[in-house]
């Protein structure tokens, strides 16, 4: 098991130095980002200063061979445009972007199990139909839309919730709804899809034959059986909710990772962008890892291999 562990640490580390390299190589070919920090009319001396003074004018290898000896260490520069550590910065923003794609996360899961696996068992009844088509529709609507719908209908027109901002509860629901309902939509049809070929097997008709109830059938023999797909899917897509945070958060202006990392984008600060980048990879491959890991909890076969 530490074995495992370990391959899996070291694949973890693997990764995260591959985003980042490749994070440094497309901010790289953005554009120059001096230009942006000068006015308009600032001169070629100023701007060969700038870029002297910031570490541009140095040989592209050299300064991949320093990102990378600072990021070891955890230093990732200072910010060109707030002129603090970059990797605290990032840190900094870090729970409100958790937050957010924990409580979409929690969203999708109350929402999508239940769903999953009535349908599965009423397969092909009006149930059945309704959770697919919610499933549909919502796998069908973009992260930004549905935000965008909701301030419009929620917030302008009836006035219900704050359209942005953090602070209270009142004002993370929308955003949790924006990203939770995409991700419900394709986690039901997996869970009901992982149910269905589990209800068919035989040691459940043995469960049935020795006059369990059906409740104690599906939740305690079907489902433990047809969460391993399950399991992968929320691990998989907690990182499309870190992604998909980085649009909700502009829209909502939430204060978050995403939102910070769009905006230094923007004025093609580096060191901020790469330090972004790389928490929320390294907090995307931690969470695959503890998915890994539990798979050993929910099937022992697994664990023994």
């Amino acid at each position: 098991m530490l074995g495992y562990v370990f391959r899996k640490v070291f694949h973890t580390a693997f990764v995260a130095l591959g985003v980042v390299t490749l994070a440094f190589a497309a901010l790289r070919l953005s554009g120059d980002p001096a230009a942006t920090m000068l006015p308009g009319d600032a001169s070629v001396e100023e701007l060969v200063a700038l870029r002297h003074q910031l570490g541009l004018d140095r040989p592209l290898w050299l300064q991949y061979v320093q990102f990378l000896g600072g990021a070891l260490t955890g230093d990732f520069g200072t910010s060109f445009r707030h002129q603090q550590p970059a990797l605290p910065l990032v840190l900094e923003r870090l729970p409100a972007t958790l937050e957010l794609a924990g409580a979409a996360l929690a969203l999708a899961v109350a929402l999508a199990l239940p769903l999953g696996i009535l349908a599965a068992v009423h397969r092909g009844r009006l149930l059945d139909v309704l959770a697919m088509a919610f499933a549909v529709v919502g796998q069908a609507t973009p992260y930004f839309w549905m935000g965008i719908m909701l301030i419009l209908v929620v917030s302008v027109e009836l006035g219900w919730l704050p359209t942005s901002g953090r602070g209270g509860l009142e004002r993370l629901i929308l955003p949790t709804v924006t990203l939770g309902t995409h991700f419900a939509a394709s986690l039901a049809r997996l869970t009901r899809t992982s149910m269905l070929e589990v209800l068919g097997q035989q040691f459940v008709t043995t469960a049935r034959a020795k006059g369990l109830s059906e409740r104690s059938v599906v939740l305690a023999h079907a489902l433990k059986n047809a969460a391993v797909p399950v399991v992968t899917l929320i691990g998989l897509q907690f990182g499309t909710l870190l992604g998909g945070a980085v649009v909700t958060e502009t829209i909502f202006a939430w204060p978050g990772v995403g939102r910070l990392a769009v905006q230094s984008v923007f004025v093609r600060d580096y060191p901020v962008v790469q330090a972004g980048v790389f928490v929320l990879a390294l907090t995307f491959v931690a969470i695959n890892l503890l998915v890994d890991l539990l798979y050993g909890v929910l099937d022992p076969r697994i664990r023994r291999e």
